[in-house]
């Protein structure tokens, strides 16, 4: 059984929105698209490439792949390379002819579940809401958070309303980049647990 992990750049107030240029992602106004470069660093760049050599399929929702299909494919080198050549899935329920070479439109997050039987490693990358479902739907194995020292006060945030209780545990340890980037692999523990704080003693 394989795994699918969640990769999402995000910035230190939850917002996934645009991290790769000005006109990536204007949906709402949003106006600091490009946040991510002026943070990373090459130790940064390096370890998510490192990260994308990994995908042996990508999993996309449908705001993300319209942003890497109109791209990637005119891309070569490593990164473009492999997105390229994997087999590509996205899940909606209005796309019916992708344009994305190598693409499968799948119908929902229980779907998408099931690419696990297939691939050693389903990676995504942005796609929030279909992280959300994907959570929902118990399927997605490990969350990848890149997180940046930047705060934007507005765009689309990863943990909204109707974010599902949940508890996570470090699947690997955390590493920190030059720039103050961190890189945080969590994988689901369960439910959420509560417990009182123990009182602590007057003197």
């Amino acid at each position: 059984m394989g795994i699918i992990v969640a990769n999402l750049f995000l910035t230190l107030d939850g917002v996934y929105q645009g991290p790769g240029g000005r006109e990536e992602d204007t949906e709402d106004g949003f106006d600091l698209g490009g946040w991510q470069m002026p943070v990373s660093d090459d130790e940064a760049e390096a370890a998510i490439e490192a990260e994308i050599s990994l995908i042996d399929a990508l999993l996309l929702g449908r705001k993300t792949y319209d942003i890497f299909a109109s791209y990637w494919p005119h891309q070569s080198g490593d990164i473009g390379g492999t997105l390229n050549r994997v087999p590509k899935f996205v899940v909606s329920s209005t796309l019916t002819a992708p344009a994305w070479a190598g693409t499968t439109v799948l119908p929902d997050a229980t779907a998408a579940g099931r690419l696990r039987e297939e691939y050693n490693q389903v990676h995504m990358f942005g796609s929030g809401v279909l992280i959300r479902s994907l959570l929902a739907a118990d399927v997605l194995d490990r969350l990848h958070l890149w997180l940046y020292p930047v705060t934007l006060g507005q765009g689309k945030r990863l943990f909204d309303a109707g974010t599902i209780p949940a508890s996570f545990r470090l699947a690997e340890p955390a590493r920190s980049f030059p720039k103050g980037a961190v890189s945080l692999v969590y994988e689901r523990a369960g439910k959420v647990e509560t417990q009182d704080m123990p009182a602590t003693q007057g003197t």
